[in-house]
């Protein structure tokens, strides 16, 4: 235990407040991801005591994963994978003047979401520990088509345009090189296509590009003024939102604890699940609905406790992140595994503690500058598309430096201009393009463990968790033809 205060002290209780307040700003901005941001503090924080270390990488951790919803919200662009399903009501919430109240619900469900996953890391780790522990290629192949199958929550009005971006997105996953054999794949000779093509530089030019050329296209149209009077959401909406947020959160921090899942799995999972149990919203689902951003919002954020469960408990990363973290730790002469909770206990709780005051800095740094944010949008279009695109194609090459990233923004966002303007949506294509490489891996390595497709189908339907996966996919695609039928009748009616 005295290990433990000798890392409670008013400067890495500092340390954390800086982190979060940088990750918000690094989250916010396209391109500048907390995974880059917490490798570049590996170099930085080298020679730092480790809890110095630690403080500020948790902070950014956090503050970068909420960051990511202020860009949604305010330009359509999400600042974070993560983030995605944020944009679907946030950016139509900001188009009806409500992007202060917007940015304050998710800044209050962050919290919410971070402070629920913390309670879940500090009660049930082992327990979450052993169920991740469970799960093997077959059964994150089943997690990532449960997945896909998103799409028809994702897909607007057509549900067939909605599967057809995510199978463009699957299509372009298969660029570069083969993660079994090492060949390359549709790379044409081209040296820097063997590296594949990055979601992230799709994720900016389809969002970001694609959104200023949309824009700029109606940029005769009057701007809406943002009802910036009072910011701060009524108590009685709060209350309403409450659950859905602790609902969400323990939906994203059971998939965040499942190394590879991920915070934009836990999103755009619990958006789904919001969707369909949410009963009579004041507004429809993309259309401005606050529980829109509430499910998103708490999920990403409480993935982060759930990614520190396999980590600690396992010794295996839940996401980039954490993975990035394990070698700070490594540098620090710290070992994650089983063994943790028995050999340095000092660890698990110096961690939990962070966490906590990381999300009390949230809501600081979160609720303050709202008004300013917000203004954001109403900068005339003309001054603010060109502007985005800049910072799109400068947040792009900072991924690698690579100008070939730069061209993707360029063609993506060409891409993004010509589905919207055709009525596709494109978050089924980041989607895709996510969830691909994890798609065809597992498959991959099923099969081989498996023996062929006939010992792959055996072995799922006489492994408990597979099973269980299989009759919620199955649920999921019963309803999907649903979804679709409905879409189908309204659009015969009208």
């Amino acid at each position: 235990m005295e290990e433990i205060f000798s890392y409670f002290t008013l400067a890495n209780i500092l340390w954390v407040a800086v982190g979060v307040l940088a990750g918000i700003y690094i989250g916010a901005i396209p391109g500048l991801s907390v995974t880059m941001a917490a490798s570049l503090l590996i170099g930085m924080t080298f020679d730092w005591d480790t809890g110095s270390a630690l403080a500020l990488m948790m902070g950014v951790y956090m503050g970068g994963v909420y960051g990511g919803s202020r860009a949604a919200i305010l330009l359509n662009i999400p600042g974070a994978p993560a983030a995605v399903a944020t944009t679907f009501d946030g950016y139509p919430l900001a188009k009806k003047g409500e992007a202060g109240k917007a940015i304050a619900v998710s800044t209050i469900i962050s919290v919410l979401g971070g402070l629920v996953g913390l309670v879940i890391l500090l009660a049930a780790a082992p327990a979450v520990g052993k169920l991740a522990l469970g799960f093997g290629p077959k059964d994150y192949f089943l997690l990532v088509v449960m997945g896909l199958f998103l799409v028809g929550s994702l897909g607007g009005k057509s549900m067939a345009k909605g599967m057809f971006t995510a199978a463009m997105g699957l299509m372009l996953a298969v660029v570069g090189t083969d993660p079994i054999t090492g060949l390359g794949r549709f790379t044409f000779g081209n040296t820097n296509m063997r590296s594949g093509i990055s979601y992230i530089t799709v994720m900016i030019g389809v969002f970001g590009i694609g959104e200023a050329l949309m824009q700029l296209q109606h940029r005769e149209e009057p701007i809406v003024k943002q009802k910036l009077n009072s910011v701060r959401p009524p108590r009685s909406t709060l209350k309403k939102l409450i659950p859905l947020g602790i609902r969400s959160a323990i939906i994203g921090t059971i998939v965040g604890a499942l190394p590879g899942a991920g915070g934009d799995i836990a999103a755009l999972l619990s958006y789904d699940v919001a969707k369909r149990t949410t009963k009579e919203p004041e507004v429809p689902f993309g259309e401005g609905a606050f529980e829109g951003v509430v499910a998103p919002e708490a999920a990403n954020n409480a993935a982060v406790g759930g990614a520190l469960i396999p980590m600690l408990t396992l010794g295996i990363p839940g996401d980039s992140v954490t993975a990035i973290m394990m070698g700070a730790l490594t540098v620090h002469g710290v070992r994650c595994g089983p063994m943790i909770m028995s050999s340095q206990p000092w660890l698990f709780y110096t961690l939990a503690w962070m966490l906590a005051v990381a999300c009390v800095f949230l809501l600081i740094f979160g609720m303050s500058g709202i008004r300013v944010f917000a203004k954001l949008v109403e900068v005339p279009r003309e001054i603010l598309m060109p502007l985005i695109i800049v910072i799109s194609i400068v947040g792009s090459y900072a991924i690698t430096n690579n100008v070939m990233d730069v061209i993707w923004t360029v063609v993506f966002g060409i891409v993004g201009y010509l589905l919207k303007y055709y009525g596709f949506p494109v978050a089924p294509l980041v989607l895709g393009l996510i969830l691909g490489p994890n798609l065809e891996l597992n498959f991959r390595r099923a099969m081989i463990s498996a023996g062929g497709a006939a010992g792959l189908v055996k072995d799922i339907f006489t492994s408990p968790v597979s099973l269980v996966l299989v009759v919620i996919l199955g649920m999921l695609v019963v309803s999907q033809v649903k979804i679709a039928q409905g879409s189908a009748a309204s659009g015969q009616k009208k």
